[in-house]
């Protein structure tokens, strides 16, 4: 069986900085008609895809990459990940011990790392630090460092104490971890047009408690459905639109009836939130890979009883949902919640998809939101 390889590994194919390659792959998967297409051949010109067809004679001066062996794929896309921020683990205060110029180092590091694994764009979903992640996602399109194409999300929009925030700590967390925290739907409507204005490309809505945050519950409701109306709405009118995290079945019917365009785990969904989501054509993200890697290494490694606890409520539960969504066709989105666990393991969640009820080749729409070069 042939093995797979994503084009973002081309332009690294030669191990030398040719103008112009001629892949020769074994065979390229067509994502829109569903089949793999034999004997095809990838030009490549100054790192930039040409060309995709049939083999014949390579352009003059080309490098020819003998990749007979290999079935290429286009480059992946994750609508959930965490690259600008340090991983999780069993030390809550770590995202503060770690200053920002170390930050900023571990970000690069997951963005090349998350590229290298075949994932050439990424909606990263999150950071306590505000804006590192618009700075990360700056630094690559500058070309200073490798990375896939980035959408962010700026800061988290949270209650006090919500699954938002860094929780649990016996001393302040600092003001520019707490950028989103809003009390009334005023604050909402503010810092969601704060966040927008200091060049985030969407908002992130805590809608609920979380799994690996302290003293919040996954299935308790936190913003307000008119908190997150008026955030969306400022989103709206800055050409730009708002996901939400959402476990709870009335957390995740709330943010819908509020106008947000992804429902970030819905672990906990229920059968009207499901044909909500649907009726509305509402995008569904459902990691439903880490809960595996969280109850393993977590347990391991001594993360807190309250994020263990929390993961085996949430687990089999979330699968369960997102086996009912695919067989009612609802819209489902590839979303891995990279950061949890190590980035560039983001396609170990293929397999779970199938597992859950997908087939190994489904043809899907581009959701909307997703940048282009």
């Amino acid at each position: 069986m042939k093995r797979l390889v994503a084009l973002a590994l081309i332009a690294t194919a030669s191990g030398a900085n040719a103008a112009t390659l001629y892949v020769r792959a074994g065979a390229v998967v067509d994502v829109e008609k569903g089949v793999a297409r034999p004997n095809q051949c990838i030009t490549v010109e100054d790192d930039r895809i040409k060309a995709v067809g049939r083999c014949g004679k390579p352009p003059a001066g080309a490098v020819e990459v003998n990749w007979r062996r290999y079935t290429v794929l286009p480059g992946l896309i994750d609508l959930h990940t965490h690259l600008a921020d340090v991983g999780q683990g069993a030390d809550v205060a770590e995202p503060i011990k770690t200053d920002p110029v170390k930050t900023a180092f571990i970000g690069a590091k997951n963005a090349r790392d998350t590229l290298m694994a075949g994932f050439t764009t990424v909606r990263d979903v999150g950071t306590y630090r505000a804006f590192s992640d618009v700075a990360l996602r700056d630094a690559i399109n500058a070309g200073l460092i490798p990375g896939p194409r980035m959408a962010v999300a700026g800061a988290y929009l949270t209650i006090p104490g919500g699954g938002g925030e860094i929780n649990g700590l016996p001393y302040a967390v600092p003001d520019e971890m707490r950028f989103g925290v809003v009390k009334t739907e005023a604050e909402a409507r503010e810092k969601a047009a704060a966040i927008i204005d200091s060049k985030a490309d969407f908002l992130k809505l805590i809608a609920t408690g979380a799994v690996l945050a302290l003293n919040t519950e996954p299935g308790q409701p936190e913003l307000t459905e008119g908190q997150m109306r008026a955030a969306v709405k400022e989103a709206a009118e800055r050409g730009s639109y708002a996901t939400a995290h959402a476990h709870g079945a009335e957390g995740i019917k709330a943010a819908i009836r509020a106008g947000v365009r992804s429902i970030e785990h819905a672990s906990l969904i229920d059968d009207e939130a499901l044909a909500l989501a649907k009726a509305k054509g509402v995008w569904l993200v459902m990691d439903v890979f880490n809960g595996d890697y969280i109850e393993e290494v977590g347990t391991k490694e001594g993360w807190p009883t309250d994020y263990l606890r929390k993961n085996r409520e949430t687990t089999d539960i979330q699968r369960e949902g997102f086996h009912k969504a695919v067989k009612m066709g609802a819209k489902l989105a590839f979303g891995s919640d990279s950061g949890v666990y190590p980035h560039g393991m983001n396609g170990r969640q293929f397999d779970y998809m199938v597992k859950y009820g997908m087939t190994p080749r489904r043809r899907s729409a581009r959701p909307r939101w997703m940048p282009r070069r």
